[in-house]
């Protein structure tokens, strides 16, 4: 059966950066309406930890979920846009591994990018996100986790470790590989 994006591109105009996963994970694993939304995924514990040096600072502990609100205020705040590579899929098991996704539908990144004309960098936080960007882009270098290359003149994409708990690096190596970034792309300490 395929499955449709269930969420619509999240495209702040003053975006200086897109990050594009694979495709949300199926609804039961979800807390929130949004962008990982699984509970279990460290990415907004991640961006906690960068920008309020808080891990739980879009953690609703009591009631086990993300601020989702708050999210979306800081991302729009700072510039940040968040959607994924596939707009249709097929899960092959009924699970959220990337490796049993097959794609039916490609994102139009330029379309995306098109959208935010500050926006000069895209993160991949996954090997298929990151397949799939190099596809569009027709590039046969796959950059390797930590590591960046550029696109087109123009734009640089990098690819980040997974914020998922089962991606074997520390949570402290994620903050930095993940800061590292964000202070490239706004050209400050972040």
């Amino acid at each position: 059966m395929t499955e449709l994006h269930p969420l619509k591109p999240f495209l702040p105009a003053n975006a200086k950066v897109l990050f594009l996963g694979s495709f949300p994970p199926p609804k039961k694993r979800w807390c929130m309406d949004f962008f990982y939304p699984n509970f279990i995924n460290d990415h907004w514990r991640i961006e906690g930890q960068i920008w309020f040096g808080d891990k739980n600072h879009f953690v609703d502990m009591e009631h086990k979920r993300f601020k989702m609100n708050e999210i979306i205020a800081f991302l729009k705040e700072k510039g940040i846009a968040y959607f994924d590579t596939a707009t249709a899929v097929r899960r092959l098991k009924d699970n959220a591994s990337d490796a049993f996704l097959e794609i039916v539908e490609h994102t139009d990144i330029e379309a995306l990018l098109a959208q935010m004309p500050q926006c000069h960098a895209i993160a991949t936080t996954g090997e298929k996100a990151t397949t799939e960007v190099c596809a569009y882009y027709k590039t046969d270098s796959i950059p390797s986790p930590n590591s960046q290359i550029t696109l087109r003149e123009g734009l640089i994409l990098y690819r980040l470790p997974s914020s998922s708990r089962a991606y074997p690096l520390a949570f402290d190596k994620k903050v930095e590989a993940y800061r590292r970034m964000f202070e490239e792309v706004f050209g400050m300490g972040v």
